[in-house]
């Protein structure tokens, strides 16, 4: 089927539409009931801020290696998995990957909200496929993508009311960032430092004086390098780096934004969690995961209970390894069956059991 193109105007932006090219894989077999086909829109993880790191490229070549650039489309296993359920998938690019002329607004939640709900639009409106608005609807999103998820089943009633959700699947999300930014200075994905600096640039052009006054030349051209690098260029050139190196008063860009209002000010507006989400969600997170704090994705959950969200939170269990990468992509495998089957059941019309009651007794 074609990929549909998006646009939508992200918030802090000069005002253009921003294109986000998807990709709309769909099933063999008709979808189960004899009902609708079920539509699932996956929000990709991390792939990195190049416009080849796109999860749509991904889907033609799962691995890309040409001595310039490594992208990985981890994502397509839960893609096949859910096709193999008879479900409809659509994939978004998110704002500024693929074939754009801006930068990636990575870990912004209202754009990242806004490409999930606006791939489902755009799905419904690509003729010959087995999608109508009569699909139930799920999403499912890991870390970037588990944000991203969230995020949309927050702002779905407001931004989207035609656009009902079944279930919502929220993987390790980021849901406070100024913690992640922590966390991910000095790890294996210390690039993802500069991708999320260059999104609020890109969010908020206002915060770009800030930024250039406090980073020396490497960092400015550490920018600069990742805006072009997919998660596996970053792993080989910036691994383990840390954001000390890039200012130049030797602070860590923690430092930075915790003594800068404006900084601060910027990543609260993009804390998850303040409002209630629409339809059941399931959220889960490895108790050992030390990239994207467990202990914050967990919070999220507690704060949706509270609200009165229909939650299924499902702590991940494994014994922690050296590696903060292993520690946060483990519990995507091990529990992507259990989350699969969730969500589909969700699309079948089953009930969610929800656990809040419990979120006391759980790690």
């Amino acid at each position: 089927a074609p990929a549909p193109r998006l646009s939508h105007t992200p918030p802090h932006s000069t005002g253009q539409p921003a294109p986000d090219p998807g990709g709309n894989p769909h099933p063999p077999a008709p979808g189960r009931g004899g009902g609708p086909r079920p539509l699932v829109a996956v929000a990709p993880g991390t792939l990195g801020e190049g416009d080849q790191c796109a999860a749509s490229m991904g889907l033609e070549h799962p691995l890309q290696f040409n001595g310039e650039t490594v992208s990985v489309g981890y994502e397509d296993l839960v893609i096949y998995r859910l096709l193999a359920k008879g479900v409809a998938v659509v994939v978004t690019d998110y704002a500024g990957l693929g074939a754009t002329d801006r930068l990636h607004t990575y870990v912004n939640r209202v754009d990242e909200a806004h490409a999930v709900l606006d791939a489902v639009r755009a799905v419904r409106s690509v003729r010959g496929t087995s999608v109508t608005a009569a699909s139930p609807v799920g999403l499912y999103g890991y870390s970037q993508g588990g944000g991203a998820t969230a995020a949309a089943a927050e702002l779905q009633s407001s931004y989207a009311p035609d656009v009902t959700l079944s279930g919502t699947y929220s993987g390790a999300p980021p849901a406070d960032l100024t913690k992640v930014t922590k966390a991910i200075d000095g790890s294996e994905l210390a690039g993802a430092l500069g991708w999320s600096l260059s999104g609020f640039l890109q969010s908020d052009p206002e915060l770009r004086p800030i930024a250039e006054a406090h980073l020396n030349a490497a960092g400015k051209a550490a920018l600069t390098d990742l805006s072009t690098m997919c998660v596996g260029d970053a792993l080989f050139s910036y691994g383990f780096a840390k954001s000390t190196k890039w200012t130049r008063d030797g602070k860590s860009l923690d430092d930075v934004i915790a003594a800068t209002p404006a900084l601060r000010s910027f990543l609260d507006e993009q804390r998850i969690g303040t409002m209630k989400p629409s339809g059941p969600v399931r959220l889960a997170t490895g108790v050992s995961d030390n990239l994207v704090p467990h202990g914050q994705s967990r919070q999220l959950a507690v704060d949706w209970c509270a609200k009165g969200a229909d939650v299924t939170y499902k702590a991940v269990v494994l014994p922690p390894v050296g590696s903060a990468l292993l520690n946060h992509f483990a519990p995507l495998l091990t529990d992507q069956g259990d989350a699969v089957d969730w969500l589909t059941d969700r699309l079948s019309g089953k009930r969610a059991a929800s656990n809040c009651r419990s979120m006391p007794l759980q790690p």
